[in-house]
């Protein structure tokens, strides 16, 4: 996983701080936008948590803090609900100017609700997921209790939520009031998924329910059994982003893995768009291939002077290790450590220029076990007959041709 902080502004230009969430081997199929709960953070243990999930399955995620809260700028009092779908919109112009545009949308408790509403104004979103959302934002009065009366008496009162004080003023219980989700469900017509849990002692598990009738087909829900509202156990929130995800898919364009086959050993397959970033069938086994970014690559894979130093590291290990135990001595565990001593950017840059530089690897053994020096010499001897060693001292012919 890749991560980065991300600025973008508000519609007051207030700036608003996130972090975009990359996965580690590929560019992402598809973006996510993630709506936080009521007072709460991008940083939430939970929200990690999911996003992790999603960009293992190559979704980029983007969550952040709303207005007022956490990184962003603004005063929390001076929000409303509103504002929220707003920065939900913006957040999405902000990926479409930079990235992609966020095609699935996510949100948590007030942020599920935020996302429904956010969802009819961001042309580009093609599913949205609800987590323990409220089927009305009104809902949040609950959570201010007997702070209602002072608010409406003197138009703002200091509440504390989840230990933390907030003043919420009047025109933010207004807003709400303002807001009909269901209605607004019923227009929506995108697929949604509704994760809920029937011991959510916050938002009950009605809400699920009342967003659920309100859908039309395509919906589908989910019990996350036995969770809070908060999803404050790790599998949990692990369980609901790969629930999502999975869920996602079927809506979304997800770009087939290509399909490389050959008699030989091994493929590679190289789109002119694609960068260095190089799709391979080595044996029976798929992988990536690329470069450094500082060589102009995505380093979602090892370059191919790394792949040549990894097979003989590899068969370094493996023929000290055989030999070894037909020998009986005890070698517990062989690390070898290679590499070389020329980038393949830098070489390709002087490919006409033949012989200027030596190619040379670096080779370095650490053993684990009781083995005695003459062993130990030994094992170094046998280190260099390695096939791959041999393979790379002899005089070596590569025939190419072009087959259809």
């Amino acid at each position: 996983m890749s991560l980065k902080k991300v600025i973008f502004y508000n519609k007051s230009g207030q700036k608003l701080v996130g972090r975009l969430e990359l996965p580690a081997n590929q560019l992402p199929h598809n973006y996510v936008l993630f709506a936080h709960c009521f007072t709460c953070n991008k940083n939430l243990l939970a929200i990690k948590n999911i996003s992790k999930s999603l960009t293992s399955s190559g979704f980029g995620v983007l969550r952040f803090d709303f207005t007022g809260l956490g990184e962003s700028e603004g005063d929390f009092a001076d929000t409303n609900f509103s504002g929220n779908v707003e920065d939900l919109i913006a957040a999405a112009e902000y990926l479409s100017k930079t990235h992609k545009a966020p095609t699935l949308l996510i949100g948590h408790s007030l942020g599920g609700a935020a996302v429904l509403l956010a969802a009819s104004e961001i042309a580009s979103i093609k599913a949205i997921a609800t987590i323990a959302a409220p089927s009305n934002p009104v809902h949040i009065k609950r959570l201010l209790k007997s702070n209602i009366e002072e608010i409406n008496l003197n138009g703002k009162a200091l509440v504390n939520i989840g230990g933390r004080d907030f003043t919420i003023k009047k025109q933010f219980l207004e807003d709400l009031e303002n807001r009909t989700l269901p209605q607004t469900v019923k227009e929506l017509r995108k697929p949604i998924l509704i994760l809920h849990s029937p011991q959510d002692q916050t938002v009950a598990i009605k809400n699920a329910e009342e967003i659920y009738i309100a859908a039309h087909h395509p919906k589908s829900f989910i019990s996350l059994d036995g969770a809070d509202h908060l999803l404050s156990d790790k599998k949990d929130s692990t369980y609901a982003g790969k629930v999502i995800s999975g869920w996602a898919q079927r809506y979304l364009d997800i770009p087939q893995d290509k399909s490389i086959n050959s008699e030989h050993q091994v493929v590679a397959s190289l789109d002119a768009d694609e960068g260095f970033s190089t799709s391979m069938k080595v044996g029976n086994h798929y992988m990536i291939a690329d470069e450094p970014e500082e060589f102009g690559g995505n380093d979602f894979g090892p370059s191919p002077y790394e792949l040549v130093s990894a097979g003989l590291a590899a068969c370094t290990a493996m023929t000290i290790q055989m030999y070894v135990k037909r020998k009986g001595w005890d070698l517990q565990n062989v690390e070898v450590h290679s590499s070389y001593s020329k980038s393949h950017a830098e070489d390709c840059q002087d490919c006409e220029s033949p012989g200027a530089k030596i190619d040379t690897f670096h080779r370095e053994l650490k053993l684990t076990g009781s083995v005695d020096e003459k062993q130990t010499q030994r094992i170094l001897d046998i280190a260099n007959k390695c096939p791959v060693h041999k393979t790379l001292h002899n005089e070596i012919q590569v025939i190419t041709k072009i087959i259809d």
